[in-house]
């Protein structure tokens, strides 16, 4: 039985969070029909570079999501 190195770890953890943002851009996509992807795509990543240091994990694409809502709302 292998263990999971900690690359392997991180490969998990990294397509996860791919995979929410994904999510985070649909729910973002039918909140603000107006906005292109384009743009949805690119405050999105922006959010979520800001985070990229961050140790704890576990909280960043609700963090995301609730930084891009705000900022979209704003404009």
């Amino acid at each position: 039985m292998r263990t999971a190195t900690r690359s392997d770890q991180q490969g998990q953890r990294d397509r996860a969070e791919q995979a929410a943002m994904a999510k985070i851009a649909e729910r973002v996509a039918s909140q603000f029909p107006e906005l292109s992807s384009e743009e949805i795509e690119r405050v999105i990543h922006g959010r979520y570079a800001a985070f990229a240091d961050s140790r704890i994990r576990d909280f960043v694409p609700v963090l995301v999501e609730r930084q891009v809502k705000q900022e979209l709302a704003a404009h």
